[in-house]
């Protein structure tokens, strides 16, 4: 997957993160509301300003919990506390290009320091946007905020959109060059689940020895790690993420970056080893999961872990893979596997698939097969029609891999429905698996007397 420049914005809670992520977005993707910590997960969407690219990524309020508690911590929390600032510091590093949100109209509150203080351990490019400046004769009191010696200040509007464009000039311009890693033929592996799913477990199984933490606390793999190794003369590299959380039970400040480290692991992963906890059965979170793997085009393999604790009889693994097929139904085509990390069983099945569906991503079906293909497939079920007007499909190729796109030449593109896509897929799919690894269709216009012939 190419790699883009990530953009972060932070801040503390209700300054207007999620509103300036929507200006930028330029459509409402986050839930923008006035109750602090509403952002319970990552959000984030592909941007580009002036030709140049990059990720731009919106986090809930980053909460340093240093003696400024309104209510008493948990257990877990008072455990983690004194990690919270490093994780803060360390987590904010796999941005690119940092953009602290602030309140106008509210000034520098002592959390803003705080944050501030944070931010200029990171070594990055830091900007502030100083928000909620719906009036340009309230620009003059955004340069107080040079008080928090960070970057350049612009005052913003990020309900109006006014001055988002300047704060997006000075974005670019902080971007700096991603170069490929060279010299790197492994193929990486992502292991990504929900904390304490067993994901260090697995890595520790896989590799055959002790190479990760392992702990029950849940969330304990704070960043995320590569391990090289081999197998049947192919080297692989392992990247072992932090854990996903809930929806509603993310500690503030650190399980938010963990999952941008697990976005900015997962674009650099071949294949993604999604883990579920089998105890526990799929959960909204798992599908959220799943969910992203696809918006990232990646290629899965859904790993049922724990299934020595499942009090089983000759049917449960039939029963599950139905229910959890119907979870998720939107990836029919990714292999599932029932393991125990802990116990080791059937863990050789893994690596085998891993393969199998590597190879997948990179097949190429012939232009003549995959034509006689679509010829079948459009006796079988022919095109969709309006007003009397048939939609004809004229041709079709393999344009790239990695992962597989097939370019269909249609007279009339926007008539063909979404179900017929889904039908042509499923009619490529019969004949060539393409395990674990998603399909691209595209379809373009072209005129009929372009073609002599048709489908």
């Amino acid at each position: 997957m190419s790699q883009k420049a990530l953009v972060a914005l932070v801040g503390r809670p209700n300054v207007g993160k999620s509103t300036l992520f929507n200006r930028i977005v330029g459509r409402r993707l986050a839930v923008v509301s006035e109750i602090p910590g509403t952002t319970r997960d990552r959000l984030y969407a592909e941007v580009e300003w002036a030709g140049v690219p990059f990720i731009l990524v919106d986090t809930g309020g980053l909460e340093v919990m240093e003696g400024r508690h309104t209510e008493p911590l948990s257990q877990d929390s008072e455990r983690y506390l004194p990690l919270i600032r490093q994780q803060a510091s360390i987590a904010i590093q796999d941005a690119d290009v940092i953009v602290q949100v602030v309140d106008g109209q509210a000034g520098i509150t002592a959390a803003d320091q705080e944050v501030a203080d944070i931010l200029r351990r990171a070594k990055k490019p830091v900007i502030v946007a100083v928000n909620k400046l719906e009036s340009t004769r309230l620009w003059d009191g955004a340069y107080e905020f040079y008080e928090l010696a960070l970057g350049p200040i612009f005052p913003i509007s990020a309900l109006h959109g006014t001055g988002s464009g300047n704060l997006l000039d000075a974005i670019i311009e902080d971007i700096p060059v991603i170069e490929e890693e060279e010299d790197d033929e492994s193929i990486k592996i992502a292991i990504l689940g929900r904390p304490n799913v067993g994901k260090s477990t697995l890595l520790n199984r896989l590799l055959g020895e002790e190479r990760a933490i392992v702990s029950p606390i849940a969330g304990t793999t704070r960043d995320a790690t590569d391990t090289r190794f081999i197998w049947d003369d192919q080297e692989y590299t392992l990247i072992d993420t932090a854990g996903i959380r809930r929806r509603g039970k993310i500690d503030p400040g650190v399980e938010k970056y963990s999952v941008l480290r697990a976005l900015k692991a997962l674009r650099r992963a071949d294949v993604a080893l999604l883990l579920i906890d089998s105890i526990e059965g799929s959960t909204a979170q798992d599908v959220h999961i799943a969910g992203m793997l696809l918006e990232e085009s990646a290629s899965i393999i859904v790993l049922v872990n724990k299934w020595d604790l499942l009090d089983k009889d000759s049917y449960t693994v039939y029963q599950y893979t139905d229910e959890l097929r119907s979870a998720l139904n939107f990836l029919p085509y990714v292999p599932l596997l029932f393991i125990s990390a802990k116990t080791g069983q059937r863990i050789g099945k893994i690596m085998p698939a891993v393969s199998e569906v590597y190879e997948a991503r990179f097949n190429r079906i012939p232009t003549s097969d995959l034509n006689r293909l679509l010829r079948d497939a459009v006796g079988r079920h022919p095109p969709p029609q309006k007003g009397g007007v048939h939609v004809k499909i004229f041709y079709s190729t393999q344009a790239s891999v990695d992962p597989p796109t097939f370019v269909f030449f249609v007279n009339k593109p926007e008539w063909v429905h979404f179900s017929y896509r889904r039908y042509l897929e499923n009619r490529i799919r019969e004949e060539y698996p393409f395990p674990g690894t998603p399909i691209h269709i595209v379809l373009r216009s072209r005129s009929e007397d372009r073609f002599s012939d048709k489908f």
